[in-house]
């Protein structure tokens, strides 16, 4: 195998197939945004990479608004600031999905207050690391 191969082990057929909306997705490979639209594209999921200010991300087309995502995702993973996210959580809401996460940075006492107003099932930690990758492998240049 070349040096420099990310390989993730993973049965996936198009019937199985997750779904995941990216909001706060990035062009830039440094942040979080960006290589969480990475680390799901490689475990498998069909990714919805949501940013108003981006046309695409990492070949995808981005989504100026979780309204504008086709169906329903079934996870959606934040990387915007509280203040951002607050403006948000109705539409997410409106929306759907089976799991919010929040990621680290995204969560304050009123975001928290506003999930458990909307009745979101939202999961406190970093979405990339609970599908089992290292988010320090995208900084290495491993993936």
């Amino acid at each position: 195998m070349p040096q420099g191969t990310c390989v993730f082990f993973m049965e996936t057929n198009s019937e199985q197939m997750k779904t995941v909306a990216v909001i706060g997705a990035s062009n830039d490979r440094a942040k979080f945004g960006n290589k969480a639209v990475r680390a799901f594209l490689q475990r498998g999921y069909k990714v919805f990479p949501v940013n108003p200010n981006e046309i695409e991300v990492e070949g995808l087309p981005a989504f100026k608004s979780i309204k504008d995502v086709p169906g329903r995702p079934e996870m959606v993973t934040v990387y915007v600031p509280p203040s951002v996210l607050l403006k948000l959580l109705p539409d997410i809401a409106d929306k759907g999905c089976d799991e919010l996460w929040l990621n680290p940075g995204t969560e304050s006492p009123e975001v928290l207050d506003e999930v458990d107003r909307l009745v979101l099932d939202a999961i406190r930690a970093c979405s990339i690391l609970g599908m089992g990758v290292s988010p320090a492998l995208f900084d290495v240049g491993l993936c």
